[in-house]
């Protein structure tokens, strides 16, 4: 049995749609192209995406998300039992100065018995995988916590759901089946992607927990025991990460602060086999909280930022990873830029030529790091 992957140069997921793709997408939603056509376009901005990062050295490839309109909905709502609620406004995004991006998360409402009743993400894999021809494809998943934490118990019908702890079963039941799917069409690299867990950051958020009759921290240790589950019964040979976001649309964010607050709660217990964790600016804190992550993981270190276009230097770049060596050992770790650069359809303020850069600059800095990605 092979190891389980591992690179010294990795990058969260999501890529800058281009215009193309805008294109089709407001053409399909006009019903001027049908599915199908918008299908192709979208096969074709794949193949190009993965080519662009193969070509920047990057080890592993993702479809840029290029089929979602947001990172978590196109999963979810795939979901049987699923559907759309309003936002969340307790939860919503911050800008740069202060400015209101006018961005809230949207709840998710249970409607029904949740069931896995057709393949989720198992055609995005196909896609990707025909297309990487230097590169191990990567798959990107939301956190089941998505499902529960903006509407909690009152999202949740009663009828279909009388006791939580069915509808956590259900849910676990679904993305084991779902990762096992994957699995069996070979993939190996798996990413959670939860800006939920650093809600429990915000003293607002817990307060809002607080409630609706639940203890912060007791709800967050129940998000832990949930992936676990999940996850528990994964390949030896596949990677199973988490990317604990802090928010991640328009160029906004939701959360702030260092990892310590939560770092008790998750490092020791969650049992994923790597972490990407963002630590581009002053929002991130120290690195502190990263003594408390058990050494037979890997951490993933983003320090390059997609919220601009401005390029880090390599000499920032080798200092911050030297102060992150006095609490982690480097040998266990690795580069990325802290967040996708398209978390929803819109992208961040970017340029295309910028992340580009931005993705050749961390392959250059694992290379002058450990001497290979």
């Amino acid at each position: 049995m092979s190891p389980r992957p591992f690179f010294r140069a990795d990058h969260v997921g999501s890529l800058l749609r281009p215009p193309a793709l805008h294109a089709a997408r407001a053409r399909f939603a006009m019903g001027e192209i049908d599915r199908a056509a918008l299908a192709a376009v979208e096969d074709d901005a794949i193949r190009d995406a993965v080519r662009m990062q193969e070509d920047a050295g990057l080890p592993i490839v993702t479809d840029g998300e290029f089929r979602r309109a947001v990172w978590w909905g196109d999963f979810i709502f795939r979901i049987a039992g699923t559907a759309l609620g309003g936002p969340d406004d307790s939860a919503a995004f911050k800008a740069a100065g202060g400015a209101d991006p006018g961005y809230a998360p949207k709840i998710v409402l249970t409607k029904a018995k949740l069931a896995r009743t057709a393949p989720i993400v198992e055609g995005d894999y196909r896609c990707i995988a025909a297309a990487a021809t230097r590169a191990l494809p990567k798959v990107t998943i939301p956190s089941p916590s998505r499902i529960h934490f903006h509407g909690g118990r009152d999202a949740v019908d009663r009828a279909a759901y009388p006791d939580l702890d069915a509808f956590w079963a259900d849910i676990v039941r679904i993305y084991r089946d779902e990762i096992a799917a994957l699995e069996a069409l070979g993939c190996r690299y798996i990413q959670i992607d939860d800006p939920v867990m650093s809600y429990f950051l915000q003293e607002p958020m817990r307060a809002k927990l607080r409630a609706r009759g639940e203890d912060p921290d007791e709800t967050l240790a129940l998000y832990v025991h949930v992936i676990n589950g999940m996850i528990a019964a994964r390949r030896p040979d596949t990677n199973v990460a988490i990317h604990i976001c802090r928010g991640n649309a328009r160029n906004a964010w939701a959360a702030a602060g260092g990892y310590g607050a939560i770092a008790e709660i998750i490092f020791p217990h969650l049992d994923v086999d790597s972490y990407l964790l963002e630590y581009d600016d002053d929002r991130s804190g120290d690195f502190v909280p990263l003594t408390l992550i058990p050494r037979d993981k890997k951490v993933v270190l983003g320090l390059i930022t997609t919220k601009h276009g401005e390029l880090e230097t390599l000499d920032d770049l080798r200092r911050r990873l030297d102060d992150a060596g006095r609490h982690f050992p480097l040998e266990n770790a690795a580069v990325s830029p802290q967040c996708g650069f398209a978390s929803t359809v819109e992208g961040n303020d970017i340029a295309v030529a910028n992340q580009e850069a931005k993705l050749r600059l961390v392959v250059e800095l694992a290379r002058r790091t450990w001497g290979s990605v």
